[in-house]
């Protein structure tokens, strides 16, 4: 079993609440606009780091992550992208690989809205984890914690930072 922490859009803000939160993960996903190398390295700080560069990421942040990365957790075919939508209105950067190869786990950010939806019609679920910084529009940051028991996504969490 993996633990995960889950973030997105944090801009370049490092919450030490992180460390608290997700002190207890194997592993932290990072869905974009991580928004400093900084608060990567943090991350990093707290454990394994697994992250997407997001339309605010500079030269350096997307040097040093993918703009999708694909991957196995577990029996978990994982697919992270910063803009891909959700069920009933993927962005079109993603919708084709959605199709053609439905992972188990699609992760976005970049709505600054927290959702967890099944898409009955690919057979997935989707998290939007919200947005973990200070910039933007959301009125609640949020982190997400799961885990992956085998091909099991369980133990799903939300956590709201006021």
């Amino acid at each position: 079993m993996v633990r995960i922490g889950l973030l997105s859009d944090t801009h370049g803000c490092y919450d030490p609440r992180f460390a608290q939160h997700f002190a207890q993960c194997d592993e932290i996903w990072h869905a974009g606009d991580i928004g400093t190398p900084e608060v990567a390295d943090r991350l990093e700080e707290i454990g394994r780091l697994r992250a997407v560069f997001g339309n605010i990421d500079d030269r350096v942040l997307r040097r040093r992550f993918p703009e999708t990365l694909r991957f196995r957790c577990e029996e978990t075919e994982v697919l992270i992208k910063h803009i891909g939508g959700y069920p009933g209105a993927y962005d079109r950067s993603v919708i084709g690989m959605l199709r053609q190869n439905p992972p188990h786990l699609f992760i976005s950010g970049h709505s600054h809205i927290l959702k967890i939806l099944r898409d009955p019609s690919l057979g997935l679920l989707h998290i939007n984890p919200g947005a973990a910084g200070r910039h933007g529009w959301h009125a609640v940051r949020t982190l997400v914690r799961f885990s992956i028991d085998g091909a099991k996504i369980k133990d799903v969490e939300i956590i709201e930072l006021a």
